[in-house]
C-alpha cells in the first residue's frame, strides 16, 4: 500500500477511501505529483483501501506489492476462514462429548470435512493470499491446509496410521502427541505475529496454543494409561477450541460483511499501531542521521 503523496511544499493528501470501493491496489503512488494525484482521484472509479480495512478483509498489515491483483482476484481470506471453521467447530463439540460424541474414535466421523473444508480451502486460500501478496496468512493457512490433510491422513484407515503399531496403542499415542506440541509451537510463532493484526487473531493463536498442550498432553496421558485425566483434558481441549471458533465466526462476518459494503461493521481490534513497523523505525533513524 502507498502512502499519503505530498510535494516538497505543501500539506499531504490523504488518500480517498470513498466511492464504495475496497478492493485496494496501486491506485496512488509516491512517484505521483500532487496535481496527478488529484486528477487521478477526480476520473478514477476505484481507490486504495485504508489500512484499518486492508488489515480487516485481509489479517494482514498493509504491504507494498506490485500490480493491481486485488481489484482482479476475489479476497481469499473468508475463504480459508469458512474451511477453518467447518473443520475446527465439530471437532471442537466432539472433543466435549456433546449429544454423546466422544469415545476412542473421536474426530474420526469429521475425515471428510477435514479433507475438503479445512485441507482444500485453507490450501486454495493461502495460494490466493500468495498471490495478493500477503505472506502471513498464506503461511497460516497453507500450514494449517496440511494440517486437517495430515489429521485426516491420520484417521484414514488405508494409511494404516494406528493399525501400523498393532496392539501397542500406548505408543501410538505417546508419537502422536509430539504432532500437537509442534503444531501448539507453530502458533506460539504466529501468535506474537499477529500482535501486528487484531485482537481477535491473537485470540485465537492463544487459544490454540493451550487447545494444542491440552491435545499432546490427552495423547500423553493416555499412553501411560491415565484415561480419566485424559478425558478431561480432552474436553478442555475441545472448550478451549470452541472459543477459538467463536471468535473465528467473528472475523468471518465481519470479513464478509466489509467486502459487501455493509454500512456498519464488526470491530476485530486494530493492532496495527501496537507494535511501529520496523521500515518506520529504520527511517526515522535514517532522518535522524541525516540531519546530524
Amino acid at each position: 500500500m502507498s502512502g499519503d503523496l505530498h510535494s516538497e511544499h505543501s500539506p499531504p493528501i490523504h488518500k480517498d477511501y470513498g466511492n464504495g470501493h475496497s478492493n485496494g491496489g496501486d491506485f496512488l503512488h509516491p512517484s505521483m505529483t500532487q496535481d496527478q494525484a488529484l486528477h487521478r482521484i477526480r476520473t478514477a472509479g476505484s481507490i486504495s483501501i485504508s489500512p484499518e480495512l486492508f488489515e480487516k478483509l485481509y489479517l494482514s498489515p498493509a504491504n507494498n506489492v506490485k500490480g493491481d491483483l486485488r481489484k482482479t482476484f476475489a479476497n481469499p481470506t473468508p475463504l480459508a476462514l469458512i474451511g477453518f471453521l467447518i473443520a475446527l467447530n465439530p471437532l471442537a463439540c466432539d472433543l466435549m462429548g456433546w449429544r454423546g460424541t466422544g469415545g476412542v474414535g473421536v474426530g474420526a466421523a469429521g475425515v471428510g470435512t477435514y479433507y475438503f473444508f479445512g485441507g482444500l480451502l485453507m490450501i486454495l486460500g493461502g495460494l490466493g493470499e500468495w498471490l495478493l501478496g500477503n505472506t502471513f496468512p498464506f503461511v497460516v493457512f497453507s500450514s494449517f491446509g496440511a494440517y486437517w490433510l495430515s489429521l485426516g491422513a491420520t484417521f484414514t484407515p488405508a494409511y494404516a496410521a494406528q493399525s501400523a503399531y498393532g496392539q501397542d496403542t500406548a505408543a501410538y499415542y505417546a508419537s502422536f502427541a509430539f504432532f500437537f506440541v509442534f503444531m501448539g509451537l507453530v502458533c506460539l510463532i504466529y501468535l506474537v505475529c499477529s500482535l501486528r493484526t487484531n485482537v481477535a487473531f491473537v485470540i485465537i493463536f492463544f487459544s490454540l496454543v493451550l487447545a494444542f498442550s491440552c491435545l499432546s498432553a490427552t495423547y500423553w496421558q493416555a499412553a501411560n494409561g491415565n484415561m480419566a485425566t485424559s478425558a478431561t483434558l480432552q474436553k478442555a481441549s475441545g472448550g478451549i477450541l470452541f472459543v477459538t471458533c467463536v471468535v473465528g465466526w467473528w472475523i468471518f462476518a465481519a470479513i464478509m460483511l466489509a467486502s459487501l459494503d455493509f454500512p456498519f461493521a464488526l470491530p476485530v481490534g486494530d493492532l496495527s499501531n501496537f507494535i511501529k513497523p520496523g521500515s518506520a523505525r529504520r527511517s526515522k533513524a535514517e532522518t535522524a542521521d541525516g540531519g546530524v
